[in-house]
C-alpha cells in the first residue's frame, strides 16, 4: 500500500506525522536535514523541530551532532524508520513498545526520581502506610496534541499510583477541599500542572528526590553536614 504524501492537503494528520512522511520521502535513511529545513517545510507551524523529535518514542532513530560526530552542530540525521505513525492502529500498539534501561534511567532523572502522580520519592514511606515504601517505574503514556499528533511521554510513577487504586474509595469532595485551601497562586499553579498532565519540579524536590536515593550511611553524613 503506497504511503500517503506528506504534503498532501488531503492528509488529516498532524505535523509529527508528516513530519515523519517527510523523513521517509524526501530525506531519506541516512540523509541529514537541519531545523531551518524543518521551519521552510512546515512554515508556521510552533515547535515542528520537537515534533520531528517526538518520533524517537515511537522506535525512530534521529541523531544529533552530540551523538555523530560527523555532523555539523545545525545538523541531524535520520537513521531509521520507526514506527509507521501515519497508521493509527500503530501509534496505539507503540505504547507496548519495551522501556530500555537508557529511556527509564532518563524519564527518572527527568521526573526528579519522584512519581509524577503523588510526588513521593523513590523509597520514602506512604503518609497512609509508613509500612510501605515507593517503588518507582517509568510507565509509556500518550497524549494526544493539539495539532492531532500522539504523542509518547515516560512518565514515572510510583507502583501504586501506577495501579490506579490503593483499596480506598475516592473522595471528590475532599481533594475540592483540598484545592480551596490552597492560596490563589497555588490554585494557578495546580491548574498549570493540571492542563500539562505533570507538575512541574522545583530545585528542593528534585535536591529531596536525590536525597532519598542515597544509601542510609550517606543520607546521615548529608544530614551531618546540614547540621
Amino acid at each position: 500500500m503506497p504511503l500517503p504524501a506528506w504534503n498532501d492537503p488531503q492528509l488529516k494528520a498532524g505535523t509529527m506525522v508528516r513530519g515523519a512522511l517527510w523523513l521517509v520521502q524526501e530525506v531519506g535513511e541516512g540523509g541529514t536535514f537541519t531545523k531551518e529545513q524543518i521551519r521552510a517545510v512546515f512554515p508556521g507551524v510552533a515547535q515542528a523541530d520537537r515534533r520531528i523529535r517526538d518520533l524517537r518514542a515511537f522506535g525512530w532513530t534521529i541523531l544529533a551532532s552530540t551523538e555523530d560526530a560527523t555532523l555539523l552542530s545545525e545538523e541531524q540525521r535520520f537513521v531509521k524508520a520507526g514506527v509507521p505513525v501515519w497508521d493509527p492502529a500503530a501509534r496505539r500498539a507503540a505504547q507496548t513498545i519495551k522501556i530500555t534501561a537508557k529511556e527509564l534511567d532518563a524519564a527518572m532523572e527527568n521526573d526528579g526520581y519522584m512519581c509524577t502522580v503523588c510526588g513521593i520519592a523513590g523509597g520514602e514511606e506512604y503518609d497512609d502506610d509508613p509500612s510501605q515504601t515507593a517503588v518507582l517505574s517509568a510507565t509509556r503514556t500518550s497524549t494526544l496534541l493539539p495539532d492531532g499528533d500522539e504523542a509518547l511521554y515516560l512518565l514515572t510513577m510510583c507502583k501504586r499510583c501506577r495501579s490506579g487504586a490503593d483499596g480506598r474509595a475516592a473522595d471528590v469532595g475532599k481533594v475540592l477541599a483540598q484545592i480551596a485551601d490552597l492560596d490563589p497562586g497555588d490554585q494557578k499553579r495546580l491548574a498549570q500542572w493540571m492542563d500539562r498532565g505533570r507538575r512541574d519540579l522545583a530545585d528542593l524536590d528534585r535536591a529531596w528526590g536525590a536525597y532519598r536515593r542515597l544509601p542510609a550511611e550517606a543520607r546521615l553524613h548529608i544530614r551531618a553536614k546540614l547540621g
